[in-house]
Parts: C-alpha cells; structure tokens; sequence
C-alpha cells in the first residue's frame, strides 16, 4: 500500500466538544449549527458558494479507532455485528466523515454551516457542492 497525505484545509469549530455528545446523524437526532474556519491561503476556492448553498464536507475523524472493521449498528448492542463499510460509523481504516450542511454565513475565511455532527476541532479535507440533478425538460 501507498501512502498519502491529506492536509487540513480547515477546522470545525462547534459547541460539541467530545465525541459522546456528539448525534450519531446530523438530520434525525438535532446536530447543532458549527463554524468552518477555512485556512486563509483557500478563501478564493470558495467562489461560487454561497449562503442558501448546501455543501458537503468531508473530514478526517481524527479521534477515530482505525482498526475496527466490525460494530454494532448505531452501537445497539442488541443488533448483530457489520462490517463499517455498511454503516456510518467513525471507526474504520480511513476515517472519513462525509457530512451534508447548509452555507449560513460566508465572513471571509469563517462559513457558518448546520447542522452537522462533526466535534470541535475535527479537521476538516475538502469541501464540494451538492450537484442538483437536471431539470427534466
């Protein structure tokens, strides 16, 4: 295997500070609104985002165990075992999060995004916008 290195291009700033309280999926469970702060170098790739806008963001859990290959689906424990890959679930190889919020305020290199369930200072990898399907004309 390669290695590859990921380098933050910013952090998630939020009131959720251990990874206890954090919900286990931002739409279902009250995830609260969060900061981005974007390193400064990166404002311009923010052109074309704007507020109303909803945005992917993906991270790197970084508190996350990556040698879990195998939990307890939303950690029921009355519920058999999976492999991470068919759930949502932190812990993994790569951890990854993918979170889906809305654009609430653009203040130079700050985004205000909600909801999402990312804790305070999880780095985060890239940002991409959600892609609205075609218009059937």
């Amino acid at each position: 295997m390669s290695d590859y290195l990921l380098e933050p291009i910013g952090w998630i700033r939020s009131e959720l500070k251990r990874t206890k309280d954090a919900p286990r999926f931002y739409t279902e469970e009250g995830a609260p609104n969060a900061r981005l702060e974007l390193d400064e170098r990166l404002c311009d790739a923010m052109d074309g985002i704007n507020v109303g806008d909803d945005i992917v963001i993906i991270t790197w859990l970084h508190l996350a165990k990556r040698d879990t290959l195998k939990v307890h689906p939303r950690g029921d424990l009355t519920r058999p075992k999976r492999g991470v890959f068919s759930t949502r679930s932190p812990h993994r190889p790569n951890p990854i999060g993918l979170h889906r919020a809305k654009v609430l305020a653009i203040e130079q290199n700050v985004v205000s995004i909600g909801p999402i369930e990312a804790i305070d200072g999880t780095p985060v990898v890239d940002i991409k916008c959600v892609v609205k399907p075609l218009a059937d004309d």
